[in-house]
C-alpha cells in the first residue's frame, strides 16, 4: 500500500451569479464563463445565497427595482452587498448600486454599495446609442469597446470610490471595494477583460 498522499485539487472557480430577473443575462453568463467563473442565473434568494459574487445587467433599472422587491431579493441583496459580496452593475446595474439617483421614477428603489450619484439615460435615448472605445483602470492592453445603450454616467462620487474610466469628461466605470459598475456593456463585445478583473475580485474576496 502505498503511503503517498493524493495531490491537492486545484482551487475550484468562483461561482457567479447574474441577477435574472430582466435584462442581457445570457450575455453576461457567456462572459463569465470566459473569465473561467461557474456562472449561474439567479432568481430566488435562496439561489444568491450560494454565490460568491453577482452581476447585475443591463436593462431597466426601475423594472429590475421593483421586480427585485417582488421575488423577495431586495433586502437579501442590500445585506450580501453590505456584507462584502462583490458585486458588478453594467448600465441598469450601475444604477441599482448607487447611493442616489437625481431623476429616479416613483417607486424605484437601488440596493447600493457605491458612494455616487447617477442620471438616468444621460447620454441619451435607445436611438442615440453609441460604441466608444473606454480606457479602464485595472484592465490591461488595448481600451475596452464600450456599449452605450441608453447609458447612465456617474455625476459625482464619494471620497471612498474609485473613478476607473471617463467618457467625454462624464464618468462611467467606478469601484469601491468589493463593487465595481459600468455605464457600459461589455458583455455586448466579445472582449471579456472586464469580467475577468471583476472574477479577479471574486477570487480575492474568497
Amino acid at each position: 500500500m502505498s503511503d503517498t498522499l493524493p495531490l491537492p485539487s486545484a482551487e475550484a472557480p468562483p461561482v457567479v451569479g447574474v441577477l435574472a430577473l430582466q435584462g442581457d443575462v445570457r450575455e453576461h453568463l457567456i462572459a463569465l464563463a470566459a473569465a473561467d467563473a461557474v456562472a449561474r442565473p439567479i432568481r430566488r434568494p435562496e439561489e444568491l445565497a450560494e454565490v460568491d459574487g453577482l452581476v447585475i445587467p443591463g436593462g431597466e433599472s426601475t423594472t429590475i427595482s421593483k421586480l427585485a422587491a417582488l421575488f423577495g431579493l431586495m433586502e437579501p441583496l442590500r445585506e450580501r452587498v453590505r456584507a462584502g459580496m462583490p458585486v458588478y452593475g453594467t448600465c441598469a446595474g450601475l444604477i441599482m448600486l448607487a447611493e442616489k439617483i437625481l431623476d429616479p421614477r416613483s417607486g424605484q428603489e437601488t440596493i447600493g454599495g457605491i458612494d455616487m450619484i447617477v442620471r438616468r439615460n444621460a447620454f441619451g435615448r435607445q436611438n442615440e446609442s453609441f460604441e466608444s472605445a473606454v480606457a479602464v483602470k485595472g484592465v490591461e492592453g488595448a481600451p475596452v469597446e464600450g456599449v452605450f445603450i441608453r447609458a447612465p454616467w456617474v455625476e459625482s462620487v464619494g471620497a471612498a470610490a474609485e473613478v476607473l474610466a471617463e467618457h467625454d469628461g462624464h464618468i462611467v466605470a467606478v469601484r469601491q471595494g468589493n463593487a465595481l459598475a459600468t455605464s457600459f456593456h461589455p458583455e455586448l463585445t466579445g472582449d471579456h477583460r472586464v469580467h475577468a478583473l471583476f472574477v479577479d475580485m471574486v477570487r480575492a474576496a474568497q
